[in-house]
Formats: C-alpha cells, sequence, structure tokens
C-alpha cells in the first residue's frame, strides 16, 4: 500500500463526515502499533513525526520506517511532517518522501505568516505534498515548542477566509480552546467560533490537542468540520507508563517483550482514537 497525501485522506473524511486521526511517532514501537491498530480497524491514519522527532531519530531513519511499512500495510496512511517551523526540515521532508507537511507560521505576523505558509505551500505542491497551515496558536508543549496562555490567541473567523485563499494550504489548524499536552481541567472548545471558521473557509479543518479531550467534545467538533484529529501525548503517556509498570512487576534482561508490551499499549490508544473519529472501515472507501 503506497504512501498518499494527507489530502486525498482528508478530503474523503470532509465528504463522509469523519476525522482521520493523526497520531505522533517516536520509533518503531510507535510505527507499528499506530499501522497494526489502523489495520485491524480498517482505518486510514496520518503518521507524523515533529521536529523533535526527526532531531532525535533524522529524516532517514524516519522515511525507512514509513517506505518499509507502506510496502505491508493495508491501509492507506500519509506521513506527515507536525509544526514545521524550520524551513531547512520543511524542505528535508520534501526530499525525503515524506507526502504531508505543516508548517507553524502561527508566532509569526499575520502577513509573514502568509508570506512563509505560501512558500512552503509552493515547493510541497510540485511534488504532490499536501499543506496544513495555522492560524491562531494553540497554548501548551508539543515536543520542544511551548506556547504561554497569555501569548496563545485563538483563530480569527474574519482571517480565515484570506489567509487560505493567499497561502493555498490543503487543511487548516484552528485554535479553538484545546491544548498540547495534559489539560489540568476539562477544555472548553469554542464552538460558535469553529462554526464561523467552517462557514469562512471549505478546506478541511485539523484540531491539535486531541489528548484529554472528551468523546462528546470531539465527536461534536468533528460534526462542525474537523477532518483531523492529532494525537501525541496520550501514546506517549501509554508508551511509557506500560513500561514503567512491566519494570515494576518483574525483572527484563532483554527489550523485545518490554517493548511489546508498550506496542500494544500504544496499539489500544490508537484503536480507540479511531473509532472516536469514526473512521473504522473508512480505508476500503478510499482511492488513492
Amino acid at each position: 500500500m503506497p504512501l498518499v497525501s494527507a489530502k486525498v485522506l482528508l478530503e474523503h473524511a470532509q465528504a463522509n463526515g469523519y476525522a482521520v486521526p493523526a497520531f505522533n511517532c517516536h520509533d518503531l514501537v510507535d510505527f507499528q502499533a499506530i499501522i497494526a491498530a489502523a489495520e485491524t480497524e480498517g482505518a486510514p491514519v496520518i503518521i507524523m513525526a515533529s521536529e523533535s522527532t526527526i532531531d532525535f531519530a533524522g529524516f532517514s531513519y524516519i522515511e525507512g520506517l514509513a517506505y518499509a511499512g507502506a510496502k505491508e500495510a493495508k491501509i492507506p496512511f500519509a506521513l506527515h511532517l507536525d509544526h514545521g517551523r524550520d524551513l531547512d526540515n520543511v524542505v528535508k521532508s520534501v526530499q525525503h518522501g515524506f507526502t504531508s507537511v505543516m508548517f507553524d507560521g502561527s508566532n509569526l505576523s499575520f502577513e509573514e505568516n502568509i508570506r512563509l505558509t505560501a512558500w512552503v505551500a509552493d515547493i510541497a505542491h510540485r511534488v504532490g505534498m499536501s499543506v496544513e497551515g495555522e492560524l491562531g496558536q494553540i497554548p501548551g508543549t508539543e515536543d520542544d515548542i511551548t506556547v504561554s496562555e497569555q501569548e496563545a490567541g485563538m483563530t480569527d473567523p474574519d482571517l480565515v477566509a484570506d489567509f487560505v485563499e493567499r497561502t493555498g494550504v490543503d487543511a487548516l489548524a484552528v485554535a479553538i480552546g484545546t491544548a498540547h499536552g495534559l489539560y489540568k481541567g476539562e477544555p472548553k472548545l469554542d464552538f460558535p467560533r469553529l462554526t464561523a471558521i467552517r462557514k469562512a473557509t471549505s478546506v478541511p479543518l485539523v484540531l491539535h490537542g486531541g489528548t484529554g479531550v472528551p468523546d462528546d467534545t470531539v465527536r461534536r467538533a468533528i460534526e462542525l468540520g474537523i477532518c483531523k484529529l492529532n494525537v501525541g501525548t496520550e501514546l506517549r503517556v501509554a508508551y511509557t507508563s506500560s513500561v514503567s509498570r512491566a519494570l515494576v512487576d518483574r525483572e527484563f534482561r532483554d527489550p523485545r517483550p518490554l517493548l511489546s508490551i508498550a506496542r500494544t499499549a500504544i496499539a489500544g490508544v490508537v484503536q480507540d482514537k479511531i473509532r472516536l473519529c469514526g473512521a473504522s472501515g473508512r480505508a476500503k472507501a478510499i482511492s488513492w
């Protein structure tokens, strides 16, 4: 099964009223867990690598994982650079066969965000990659990127149409009340704002900070136009906590059984999110 552009997956989700779950991946354990869970559910997924993951593993290793997995995967998936702020990394994602890229210019002025996002869209579209932009800032910490609540700003619906038209993005990440990392309390999403954003543009909308958002809230967001749900922290917690519990129970002299425990725990989270997004069984209907 070849890797596909995220645009293909998101447009199918938008047309059929569900969301494609997107999962941050750090290593072989994560990758195998995500693909196995997606195959079990018959669901399309997006596998994301952040810039800090690239720093940890390197582009070549992430590329190798994805393309080796694509030879045997029974479901379509996209390989996505998440929160790309370094333009060198954006260019390298093109060179290393990523099929989707997010340029995060949310910390820039509106005009500078447009200028650089449009530049990324131009080079990415030339090789068939899809492009996600971000308007507004999402608080919390995503790997090495931290945005305080004071710095964060909700997406302004009045700016959306102009941003999408001038950048040419295929998807738009919106700030409507979610946060990266673990929540201190229950997140309150601004659904009227999401409704206004949906009216302002026809491109698929993306919700970052999916860990810890109540299921009913996620379902309502999807009903109002969210087509991609990003999940990262919840997978990391499943990975590390399952390993920690196993080490308490007994001593391991071989890492493989320990990593198998982690893989099973991660896959369980992935399956839950796939079902929550309504993505189960959707892969067979997608043309690529």
